[in-house]
């Protein structure tokens, strides 16, 4: 239970297959044991400017980047069979989903669940009146340089793993 991987994408634009960077999580008995975090040149390179606006990641920054279909044998070997968490998991699984499907990879071979666990879902359900990733790691005081994909899948593990203990505790 305390084994699981936290993952975030930026895109490039506004479809979901644009994924231009990714940060991903390992966490092992309740520890960060590995950080993964790469670049991704996205379809033709193509970025919209409010894409850019929010992450900062510019044509410049990837144009010389792999692509995902290039990066997957590592991205796979961090999921697979995994337990893993996004803060929005809905956006983040379909990233990876669409992305999959537009370099014709098998989503089914990552042997995930269809539905991923979801730190915004899990902390609006603990009362928390804004469950952005921001509002959440203010509150709970953890350390996050926003649409940075490592630093929200960091906080995103932090948050999860908050959530974890405290189950324990109540048990």
């Amino acid at each position: 239970m305390y084994n699981y991987v936290a993952i975030d994408f930026e895109t490039a634009t506004g479809y979901q297959n644009s994924a231009c960077a990714v940060g991903i999580v390992t966490v092992e008995n309740g520890k960060i044991i590995d950080e993964f975090h790469t670049l991704i040149k996205p379809p033709d390179n193509y970025y919209w400017q409010q894409n850019i606006n929010i992450h900062g990641i510019r044509p410049k920054d990837t144009e010389k980047k792999s692509t995902f279909a290039e990066l997957y044998p590592q991205i796979k070997q961090k999921l697979e069979s995994k337990v893993v968490v996004a803060h929005n998991e809905s956006f983040d699984r379909n990233v990876l989903l669409k992305t999959m499907q537009h370099y014709a990879l098998n989503y089914n071979d990552l042997n995930l669940p269809p539905k991923w666990e979801c730190t915004v879902k899990i902390y609006r359900a603990k009362g928390f009146t804004s469950a952005s990733l921001g509002n959440c790691c203010n509150i709970l005081d953890i350390p996050l340089n926003h649409h940075e994909a490592l630093s929200d899948a960091r906080a995103c593990a932090k948050l999860y793993l908050l959530h974890l203990n405290e189950l324990s505790t109540n048990c």
